[in-house]
C-alpha cells in the first residue's frame, strides 16, 4: 500500500465534504416541490441542489475511503510533514480558491455565462495540468485537451440548466 503525504488532512475533508453534501441533499429535498400548482417535477427548486448535495457526498465518502487506503489512520502514516509537500498543498489551495474566485466574482455577471465557463474551466485545467518539465508536444495535447474540455462545458452547461432545469443563467 502506497502512503500519501496529507492523508489524514484528506480524511478530514473528505468527511467534511460527506457531511455537506447530505445536509444540502436533506434540506433540498425537504423544499416545496409546488405539487399543490400543477408543477412539473423536474422544475421543483431543490432537484438541482439536491443531486448536486448527492454528488458532493459521494465524492466526499471517495476522498475519505482512498484517505483510509492510503493509511491515514495508521501509526506510520505520513502527516504531511514534508515542507515541501505542505508549501505544494497550500499552493494548490490559494490557486484553486483563486481561480474559483476570480470565476463568480469577476467573470460571471460581467461576461456571458458561457465564456465566463469556457475561461474557468479552461485556465483551471491547464494551472493544475501544467507541469514544468513537460516537453513542447505534451503541453499542445494538455491545451487541446483543456480547450475541448471547456468548450463542451461551457456549450453543456447552460444548455442543461437552461432546457432541463428552466433555469436562467446570469
Amino acid at each position: 500500500m502506497q502512503r500519501r503525504p496529507l492523508a489524514k488532512a484528506d480524511l478530514i475533508t473528505g468527511l467534511v465534504l460527506l457531511a455537506l453534501g447530505v445536509a444540502t441533499a436533506i434540506e433540498s429535498y425537504r423544499m416545496p416541490r409546488l405539487e399543490e400548482r400543477a408543477i412539473d417535477p423536474w422544475t421543483a427548486p431543490g432537484i438541482v441542489p439536491g443531486m448536486l448535495g448527492v454528488i458532493i457526498a459521494v465524492l466526499g465518502a471517495a476522498l475519505a475511503l482512498r484517505s483510509v487506503a492510503a493509511g491515514a489512520f495508521t501509526a506510520t502514516c505520513d502527516t504531511g510533514d514534508d515542507p515541501a509537500e505542505v508549501r505544494a498543498a497550500h499552493f494548490r489551495f490559494w490557486l484553486c480558491l483563486g481561480l474559483c474566485l476570480i470565476y463568480a466574482v469577476g467573470l460571471v455577471g460581467h461576461t456571458p455565462f458561457w465564456l465566463a465557463t469556457l475561461l474557468f474551466v479552461f485556465g483551471f485545467i491547464v494551472a493544475f495540468e501544467w507541469k514544468a518539465g513537460d516537453s513542447s508536444r505534451s503541453r499542445r495535447k494538455k491545451l487541446a485537451f483543456a480547450a475541448v474540455i471547456a468548450a463542451a462545458t461551457a456549450a453543456l452547461v447552460p444548455f442543461l440548466f437552461e432546457t432541463l432545469f428552466l433555469v436562467r443563467l446570469p
